[in-house]
């Protein structure tokens, strides 16, 4: 039963390759190619890895959410495990995105924390994530699937939430730089450099998953045949 599993690597070397190269020349345009910017000065150098983890993110909470949805349509076990794959990975980079909003937010605003609409509905987001984490083994192993499901479709429906949210509230949180108005807007370099932050940060989500998504699969696989030696040894005692 395991064979199948064997043979084939959870990560193509193309990507691991490629994801590799792609992280390290994004450390040389964060830290030695794009200009310091003139207001924020050094510590707006988090924002290229912020804003890449927060776009991770939410890619990860649209993948697990409509893998969730396709597994209650058709009851298919490897969308519950793509579904576990990617949200797991919502809450790894979650973590990331806030950590290091948190160390921008010190020396730009003097606090760590506040509760306004963009943090809050990011607050929720990881918590929803955080339950599902915890709610899975505790759930009935027949109904797992579809107890998770529901919990990981809210959480996709709370993206748009927390995208808008600087949007349609006045918020602590920047205004968008991208898309948010007139007056928004990047400097080439920084720009460039964003995007290729994004870039590289979802190779690196992509090469989690596909590891993720394989550990899933073998953890489905031993529950499998422990259920049936259970059953084998209820039938030999009988």
């Amino acid at each position: 039963m395991l064979s199948e599993f064997d043979d084939r690597p959870a990560i193509p070397l193309w990507l691991l390759a490629g994801a590799a190269l792609a992280m390290v020349v994004h450390l040389y345009l964060v830290f030695m190619w794009v200009p310091t910017e003139a207001t924020m000065g050094i510590v707006q150098r988090l924002f290229y890895f912020h804003v890449p983890a927060a776009v991770a993110q939410f890619t990860a909470c649209f993948v697990g959410g409509i893998a969730a949805v396709l597994y209650l349509v058709k009851r298919d076990p490897k969308y519950d495990d793509l579904s576990l794959a990617a949200n797991e990975t919502v809450l790894v980079f979650g973590l990331v995105n806030v950590g290091l909003g948190m160390l921008w937010a010190k020396p730009i605003w003097g606090i760590w924390w506040t509760w306004d609409p963009r943090l809050t509905s990011s607050f929720v987001l990881l918590f929803l994530y955080g339950a599902y984490l915890v709610l899975r083994p505790a759930a009935p192993v027949e109904s797992r699937g579809v107890v998770c499901a529901v919990v990981c479709i809210l959480g996709m429906a709370d993206v748009p939430l927390v995208y808008l949210s600087n949007r349609l509230f006045r918020t602590q949180h920047p205004a968008p730089v991208l898309g948010g108005g007139p007056d928004s807007g990047l400097a080439p370099p920084i720009k460039a450099t964003l995007f290729f932050g994004m870039f590289t940060m979802m190779l690196l989500w992509v090469c989690v998953l596909l590891v993720r998504r394989r550990v899933a699969r073998l953890e489905r696989a031993a529950e499998d045949l422990t259920r049936r030696s259970h059953e084998l040894e209820d039938v030999r005692s009988y």
